[in-house]
């Protein structure tokens, strides 16, 4: 059976965002949905899976039980279902940046299509950001991004203010995974006073949907919050799994390194874990084999 994953948002004021939970679990539950809705008085963001049929289904679903239309969706298919359960949860933003000025309903910078970026990007005196966290960025970014080296999109606003260090008429242009975070972000920076700034519509994903590798400037695969790990360009499942010492991607090369040990360590987190913590993950994984062999659900990675 194949699989299709929707990545979805759309900023757009939604006051009455609570009454709106139970309607979509509802709907989504029915069609046998599985994934995350976060809904909060901004806008909506999401990521499910099922198949083709019901995903086509939970799309119009959505649309209908909340008023909200137009999502900016980017599709992908897999062999196998990635998340293992639906939550539809409320929240103060869709995506969190803080306690700053960034609505991206009110301000916003200039919207640049997948098959203008290349153009846009190859300008150098472009200031090309990479908006994601620091993990996500190690294992693919676009040749020559910044990387802000944050551990979370909270500390983006500290990093604009205390690290960039550009002019206000300076030429920005940012991206990020699937459009959200980078639109965010332009508008916090339209809000700080900078003139000229440009985020990549419907982020990596939709780049390396529409890109052909042969035209591509993006380097390495690109980090995905679902069980694929990572995806690479035509959004093929990249080779990445997850570290569940430490929860960041490993590639297959890592996992023929030392350190590398399957549910307990890589090569970025064994040097920094403990006998005592090695030999808890150890214990998590043996567990985990067990269950999987009677047949019963637990914490821990699959057998690669």
């Amino acid at each position: 059976m194949i699989i299709r994953v929707a990545a979805f948002y759309k900023f757009q004021d939604l006051p009455d965002y609570k009454d709106r939970q139970q309607p979509v679990l509802s709907c989504l539950r029915d069609l046998r949905i599985k994934g995350s809705v976060l809904l909060a008085s901004e806008g909506i963001n999401g990521t499910i899976a099922g198949t083709i049929e019901a995903i086509a289904d939970a799309m119009t679903a959505i649309a209908e039980t909340t008023g909200v239309h137009g999502f900016d969706v980017k599709f992908s298919e897999t062999a196998s279902m990635p998340f293992k359960r639906l939550k539809v949860r409320l929240k103060k933003e869709i995506v969190t940046i803080g306690n700053v000025k960034a609505n991206p309903n009110e301000s916003v910078g200039q919207y640049v299509e997948p098959e203008n970026w290349n153009e846009i990007i190859s300008d150098p005196n472009v200031i090309l950001i990479d908006t994601r966290n620091d993990y996500e960025v190690g294992i693919g970014t676009f040749k020559n991004a910044i990387d802000p080296q944050t551990e979370t999109f909270g500390e983006f606003p500290d990093y604009v203010r205390k690290v960039l260090n550009a002019p206000k008429d300076a030429k920005i242009a940012m991206f990020c995974t699937g459009g959200i975070r980078c639109e965010k972000a332009s508008s916090f920076m339209m809000n700080e006073g900078y003139e000229n700034v440009y985020h990549l519509k419907g982020g990596i994903l939709k780049y390396l949907e529409n890109i052909p590798r042969d035209q591509s400037l993006w380097e390495g695969a690109c980090f995905v919050f679902d069980e694929r790990v990572s995806v690479e360009h035509g959004l093929k499942v990249g080779d990445h799994s997850m570290c569940f010492g430490c929860m960041e991607p490993v590639s297959a090369k890592e996992r023929l390194a030392v350190g590398y040990e399957l549910g307990v360590s890589c090569p970025k987190c064994f040097p920094k874990l403990s006998a005592t913590q090695l030999a808890s993950n150890r214990e998590r994984q043996k567990q985990s084999v067990l269950a999987r062999k009677r047949g019963a659900s637990h914490l821990g990675p699959k057998e690669s």
